[in-house]
């Protein structure tokens, strides 16, 4: 019988030794390291609080800091917005649905690769499809070198982002909606209650957890972007589409400056944890789990 209760330890033992070693491990890891001069090649030298010093003097880092909230405020409302509609309109009992569900999820699972190959034919300047259609059709005779433009690199990010990742919030919304009883939604009928009245009386007051759960998952993976960036622009041009993530990278694998990249590393870190914060600081007043 002793035995017995030890058993279900055993077996979360290889789990919690995976979270420790493989998750907690670097993060401490790179805690240590954004104390130190470290560049690979050589020991770390310990250098107190100076990463951290020279990031918050350096002009660069407060311009990608503000790239990073930009990119953000266009991809979180952005994404979570298509992924509702969209999911709102594959919400439907018809024949052939599940082909439009999976349609709208291929994005998501696409390598970012091809998705940077087809998008970076889409916004080329001179060829590109979306400044041909902005030329012929808007009369748009000077249309904007979207990936060349740092007033439009980023913007053009963020689209290309959205398309991609939408699917993913979709089907979280999706399952959302299937789990609001039918019933709610035939007593509003009898009471006369039109489409827009049920969804901003019904469906909206009961997605509200799911729309609070998908908001801070949208919000941490619009502060850590980094493939979309890697793959269309490189940061360019001068910083201007470069992202907290990718300046990470810059420094760790570029520059060799690897406690700088890991300094910089724990202050994206607090950013994001700080937006989490408030974010549930602000639940009790933004979702109902109830009508």
């Amino acid at each position: 019988m002793r035995y017995g209760k030890l058993t279900p330890y055993l077996f979360l033992t290889p789990m919690i030794l995976g979270l420790l070693i493989f998750r907690l491990g670097p993060v401490v890891a790179a805690m240590l390291a954004g104390f130190s001069h470290w560049n690979i090649q050589t020991s770390p030298e310990l250098v107190g609080l100076a990463n951290y010093v020279e990031a918050l003097q350096s002009d660069v880092f407060w311009q990608v800091t503000k790239n990073t909230v930009v990119f953000a405020l266009f991809f979180v409302p952005g994404a979570m917005f298509l992924a509702m509609a969209m999911a709102l309109l594959v919400n439907q009992k018809l024949r052939g649905i599940s082909f439009f569900r999976g349609l709208f999820f291929l994005p998501y699972i696409t390598a970012m690769v091809a998705v940077a190959m087809v998008w970076k034919w889409i916004f080329a300047t001179r060829f590109g499809i979306l400044n041909h259609v902005l030329r012929t059709f808007f009369s748009v005779s000077d249309p904007p070198a979207w990936l060349a433009d740092a007033q439009w690199a980023l913007f053009a990010l963020a689209i290309v982002a959205i398309w991609k990742t939408a699917g993913f919030q979709m089907l979280i919304f999706l399952a959302g909606l299937q789990g609001i009883p039918s019933s709610l939604y035939e007593a509003a009928v009898m009471d006369g209650a039109n489409r827009r009245s049920q969804f901003f009386r019904i469906t909206l007051p009961l997605m509200s957890p799911v729309i609070f759960f998908v908001f801070i998952i949208t919000a941490i993976d619009a502060f850590k972007t980094f493939d979309v960036t890697y793959a269309m622009t490189g940061g360019g041009p001068n910083f201007a589409s470069t992202t907290l993530a990718y300046l990470i990278y810059l420094n760790a694998f570029t520059y060799g400056r690897m406690g700088y990249a890991s300094a910089l590393a724990m202050l994206l870190l607090i950013l994001v944890a700080a937006t989490t914060l408030i974010s549930f600081r602000l639940k009790d007043r933004l979702v109902e789990y109830s009508l």
